[in-house]
């Protein structure tokens, strides 16, 4: 999983970020439009940012910006990031309209008894009805970060998403193992590539 770093500090708004895309779903079928991703860090912040040119549904009761639990039952982007070693990892979820959700897992499925300061999160997002296309972006401080993957930037990584909301089709980066969609396996993600190709 690559992450681009900057020498400069990232701004919403001055991001220029090369995209990936996630083009198919969990069972190969083609995703037409793709989700475009870019993951990238400055000396302060991790960066992560989700645009789909098609319209979306984010959860009905999701308010833009705002740190929703439950987001994954409309159209949102995800990622996570995981400690190989102690079997920790991080899951950031992340609506077309900024709304936000976050936790920290000890084990697949299993949630840590403490949480980070998850308020210290800043969702951006921009969306234009007209070109049926938007734009989301999350920024994590990396001091938040180290708390959970304490061997962060080493680690492993997903991007994935849940799109077409209500008739939801699930999409990931990195290829995991199994028939019915479970994004939920960090053993499975990719390394992490850090590349300074930006600022």
């Amino acid at each position: 999983m690559i992450i681009y770093q900057s020498q400069q500090a990232l701004q919403w708004g001055g991001l220029d970020l090369p995209l990936f895309g996630l083009t198919k779903d969990w069972h190969g079928q083609s995703l037409q439009p793709a989700l475009a991703f870019s993951l990238a860090s400055d000396s302060e912040n991790f960066w992560f940012l989700a645009a789909r040119q098609a319209p979306s549904t984010p959860h009905p009761e999701a308010k833009a910006g705002s740190f929703f639990e439950g987001l994954w039952e409309g159209d949102v982007a995800e990622f996570f990031l995981a400690d190989p070693e102690s079997g920790a990892y991080l899951e950031i979820n992340l609506a077309p309209n900024g709304a936000f959700w976050a936790a920290q897992f000890d084990a697949p499925r299993v949630r840590s008894l403490l949480q980070p300061d998850f308020p210290n999160i800043i969702t951006s997002y921009w969306e234009d009805e007209r070109e049926n296309s938007w734009l989301s972006a999350v920024s994590i401080p990396i001091c938040e970060i180290k708390k959970i993957i304490s061997s962060f930037p080493n680690g492993s990584a997903n991007v994935t998403a849940i799109l077409n909301s209500p008739q939801q089709s699930f999409h990931t980066a990195a290829k995991l193992p199994g028939k019915d969609p479970d994004f939920h396996q960090p053993r499975a993600f990719t390394r992490l590539e850090f590349r300074s190709e930006i600022g």
